[in-house]
């Protein structure tokens, strides 16, 4: 299967110094203590283990680059996605505090909660959250595996697939006229009202440590990656926007940890929510306005989120907007494997990071501006599995089992 070009818009980032130390702003949001903590606890829970990360060696000779590895995160604990591994840290998070405000002195483990230990308290607590499917999924499956109760706000766009996903775990749906924001707007609201906790993972405040301590989950898939490569560290990673959770926590780690020797970080996002492209184009955080229902589901977002925003405005060195016909011939290349490459299942928000390296590749003016060439080594993160199974059918044209098999 040939590679075919389709249009694309790039933007490099003025304020990206690469000199630049990762200082006490960027500290507060993310840091090595954070993903330490996360990891212990994270690598604890039932089915962890490292997802794939696949060498697609026909798509690196089509693109003309040194090598191309895939973050195959549909394989995350059974959620099909790296959120799995933030919206329920988050609901940990906040089950540890709320049994320390009871007067519990004694530190709470995940594996504490999964055991049923303090089960009494525990199930008096109410999270709540607002998704485009996949982050909503993952507070609703740490919830159940914690033991408190949950609600789950949907707008309108998300499928019924998605919803369906989301109640097997117990949760109880809100649907929300609007779009994503609406419903993070409704989520706060309510939850003001009825005190529950929010286990949102975007915020306007810069300080919130909610959407921080989900991101700080997510820094595990970056810490994978070096773990994966060894000693060859990649020279770039293309990684999905939405609300930037996801990016800050490979930019930031990456930052942290590697400092001047930290890979090139390409940001990639729809066109119709474009919300870092259009910050990044500003130099300060941007709404998209109007209708930022995409294809591309789960990175339909208008907004940045603040926490993010400390450490994307300094650490991303380019973002991709991606056209909505990006998406499906993505996922049926993936699908297919070019030239021996192993069939690999992506959502259509899962493939947004490799459409987004396609772009780049073949388009001359876009390679050289992100210095992509035969010596270059490239992840791209595969965000999401099929999440939503009926719309994987439709686009690919068959199940994702038989992808998979």
């Amino acid at each position: 299967m040939e590679l075919k070009r389709f249009d694309a818009l790039a933007i490099q980032n003025a304020h990206s110094d690469r000199s630049r130390p990762y200082g006490e702003c960027e500290r507060r949001v993310l840091n090595q203590e954070g993903f330490r903590k996360a990891y212990a606890e994270i690598s604890s829970w039932p089915g962890y283990k490292e997802t794939p990360l696949i060498k697609l060696e026909g798509m690196a000779q089509q693109l003309g680059v040194g090598e191309i590895f895939y973050k195959d995160e549909g394989q995350r604990l059974g959620l099909k996605s790296f959120k799995a591994i933030g919206g329920a840290y988050a609901v940990l998070a906040i089950l540890q505090r709320y049994l320390a405000a009871q007067g519990i002195t004694e530190h709470v483990t995940a594996a504490d909660l999964i055991a049923k230990k303090h089960r009494a308290e525990v199930e008096k607590v109410i999270v709540a959250a607002a998704t485009d499917g996949n982050h909503g999924r993952s507070v609703a499956w740490g919830a159940q595996m914690f033991g408190c109760q949950c609600v789950i706000y949907l707008h309108e766009h998300v499928s019924l697939t998605r919803e369906q996903e989301i109640a097997r775990y117990g949760a109880r749906i809100v649907r929300v006229a609007g779009h994503y924001d609406d419903s993070v707007l409704a989520c706060a609201a309510d939850s003001a009202v009825n005190g529950w906790y929010v286990a949102g993972d975007t915020s306007n405040d810069v300080g919130a440590d909610v959407p921080s301590l989900i991101m700080q989950g997510y820094t595990l898939v970056a810490a994978e990656i070096l773990s994966q490569l060894a000693e060859r560290k990649p020279t770039h990673v293309f990684v999905q926007a939405g609300v930037g959770g996801l990016a800050a926590a490979v930019a930031g780690h990456y930052w942290e940890l590697l400092g001047t020797e930290r890979p090139n970080i390409v940001v990639v996002e729809p066109q119709r929510a474009d919300c870092v492209f259009r910050s990044i184009a500003a130099g300060r955080p941007t709404q998209v306005p109007g209708d930022t229902n995409t294809v591309m589901a789960c990175l339909a977002a208008g907004e940045v989120s603040a926490p993010a925003w400390v450490i994307l405005q300094h650490a991303v060195d380019s973002v991709i907007a991606l056209p909505e016909s990006a998406a499906a011939p993505t996922m049926q290349v993936l699908a297919a494997g070019i030239a021996g490459d192993p069939p690999i299942v992506a959502g259509e928000s899962g493939c947004a990071a490799t459409a987004g390296l396609i772009a780049a590749a073949l388009d001359p003016r876009l390679r050289d501006m992100l210095g992509i060439g035969p010596q270059s080594r490239i992840v791209t993160i595969g965000s999401e599995g099929a999440t939503d199974e009926d719309a994987y059918q439709r686009i690919v044209g068959r199940a994702s089992e038989s992808v998979a098999a």
